[in-house]
């Protein structure tokens, strides 16, 4: 039995919030969307710590690179900042995209940030000293989303084509493309075990792929409309996937059946308007919500 309680609900952005990224710092997340900065928050006494820095435009991409200080950020104006928290500021602005920045994934065994956009490219980014590697195009149009395995050797795009596209990590080439959904991709994250990938669209399936053969094990009817992310619980054999619908849904990870329904639909003081991303914070395994209504929610999930 699912146990679901809404701790807290943190006011403060002025606009929709696009992204939530919990910081390598337990406790911590950082907040950002149509507003004009990025935020950071704290878990322990839920509320506001400050603004980290202003942006020029609305922020899509959040990342925090796994074991080093460093927070990058993926803009609207296609900018992506890298702030340093050791040095409390913006050391590096990549500048190549034109087009907004969608999604940020670091490869951490080779030392590499990886980011979307809407150009319909892929730029690879050395972690040393933040120079361009590499950027192959990927589709025509938008490259929505970023997952990487987690033995760092397939990289998923999900694109705007309804496509996902399947690169080895070592050398960029394409080893698989992944079709049946059929509007844009708009959500992706591999099973903690590497097995599976799930995907979500705006066509409101989520899909189950095994990493094996690629080929389709699941097609789930999972919310009413768009699918906008999808995260596996740190701990537990569960995922939660947020969604336009204004729901957040928690899912058995090993049958896909359906476990409970956060919504204002269903009696729980939900969000008012779309959900745009969720985290699952491993230090306090709280799942955190952030949407349209401009609201960040706390929810406990036992």
């Amino acid at each position: 039995m699912i146990q679901v309680n809404r701790i807290a609900e943190l006011p403060g952005h002025q606009n929709p919030i696009f992204t939530v990224e919990p910081s390598q710092k337990p406790g911590i997340f950082f907040t950002a969307g149509n507003d004009k900065g990025v935020v950071e928050w704290s878990l322990k006494t839920m509320s506001f710590i400050k603004v980290m820095f202003p942006v020029k435009s609305s922020v899509y991409a959040i990342h925090c690179v796994p074991g080093k200080p460093l927070l990058t950020v993926g803009e609207r104006s296609g900018e992506i900042s890298i702030f340093n928290f050791v040095e409390q500021k913006i050391t590096k602005s990549l500048t190549l995209h034109r087009l907004p920045v969608f999604d940020i994934k670091s490869i951490l065994s080779k030392n590499e940030l990886v980011a979307s956009s809407e150009d319909g490219t892929v730029s690879v980014w050395s972690l040393d000293d933040y120079s361009k590697l590499f950027q192959f195009k990927v589709a025509e149009d938008t490259v929505r989303v970023i997952a990487v395995s987690p033995d760092e050797n397939l990289i998923a795009l999900g694109c705007k084509d309804n496509v996902i596209y399947l690169y080895d990590s070592k050398d960029y080439t394409l080893v698989a493309t992944l079709t049946g959904h059929t509007m844009p991709i708009t959500s992706l994250h591999f099973s903690p075990d590497g097995k599976f990938l799930l995907s979500g669209s705006r066509d409101a399936q989520l899909k189950v792929w095994a990493t094996s053969d690629y080929q389709l094990q699941e097609s789930i009817p999972a919310h009413l409309f768009t699918i906008y992310d999808i995260k596996f619980h740190p701990t537990k054999p569960i995922f939660a996937t947020a969604s336009r619908d204004k729901s957040i849904k928690i899912w058995d990870a090993e049958t896909y059946t359906l476990l409970k329904t956060i919504s204002r639909e269903k009696g729980m003081d939900g969000h008012r308007l779309s959900v745009n991303k969720i985290a699952w914070e491993s230090h306090t395994e709280r799942l955190i919500s952030v949407g349209d209504d401009k609201l960040v929610l706390v929810w406990e999930i036992a």
